[in-house]
């Protein structure tokens, strides 16, 4: 045989024995490929789904509006409004619209209001709270006061996130400066967790709040978002903003408009 041939003849036989070895894994690739992929279960972690009646969601709505009116009218005069560089500094902010009066004083009666703590690029979904207890002293023949809280840092969140929190207890709180030309550095401002404001008659001050009692209203939390106040104010995801009803999704909107970072 001649030596081209028994090359040739070698080639071929080396070449038959790769096929060989290659032709079971290209198998074993095309059964992987044709068997059914098995789905990778994946743990999910569910809330209580929110089941609010057209009651609730209307109270909420009305809740959200009145506050959202009253922080519109106090900022839209800019001489006895809250400053915005206090304002920009706020972790949340409270309103609690037309607090019933005892007497002279807010006391024992309260009312209800919403908090929003700030979240990147605007506000969260609005928590509500009840408030009662609270010695406001107020402008003889007033009978209802609003009342605005800033809350200034984390610390003084920490108490919403509890059961109640009182204010002027546990939590300190001072009067807050109000105008264009009010000091946002001094010791009281920059100590105080909270500034407080309250509005009667149309009078506009910051106010020394002492003995409040804020509670979350966790029946109407919980309808509207199968969540407590505590959830609703922790974590920016825990509740989507376009899941919030129109009627509701205002305040933090208003607040939007005058503070956003």
């Amino acid at each position: 045989m001649k030596l081209s041939t028994r090359i040739t003849l070698s080639a071929a036989a080396c070449a038959l024995a790769a096929a060989a070895l290659v032709l079971p894994a290209d198998t074993l690739a095309r059964q992987q490929e044709e068997e059914p992929q098995q789905p990778q279960r994946q743990r999910t972690v569910t809330r209580p789904q929110a089941n609010a009646s057209p009651k609730q969601q209307k109270d909420a709505s009305k809740k959200a509006d009145a506050a959202s009116r009253v922080f519109e009218q106090v900022m839209g005069a800019p001489d006895r409004s809250i400053p915005r560089e206090l304002l920009d500094r706020a972790e949340a902010v409270a309103v609690f619209p037309g607090m019933l009066k005892a007497g002279f004083v807010v006391g024992g009666r309260g009312g209800s209001g919403v908090i929003s703590r700030r979240v990147t690029g605007g506000w969260g979904a609005p928590a509500f709270f009840k408030m009662g207890g609270a010695s406001v002293g107020l402008q003889i023949g007033a009978a209802r006061t609003d009342l605005i809280l800033l809350f200034m840092n984390e610390s003084a969140l920490r108490g919403l996130l509890e059961d109640k929190l009182e204010v002027g207890g546990e939590a300190s709180a001072a009067a807050g400066p109000v105008g264009r030309t009010a000091s946002a550095t001094t010791n009281l401002t920059l100590d105080a967790g909270i500034l407080s404001y309250s509005r009667s008659k149309g009078l506009f001050a910051g106010l020394e709040l002492k003995g409040a009692v804020i509670n979350p209203d966790n029946n109407l939390n919980e309808a509207l978002y199968g969540l407590k106040a505590k959830d609703v104010l922790t974590g920016a995801n825990k509740v989507a903003m376009a899941d919030v009803l129109p009627g509701v999704i205002v305040f933090p909107n208003t607040l939007a408009r005058y503070s956003i970072k």
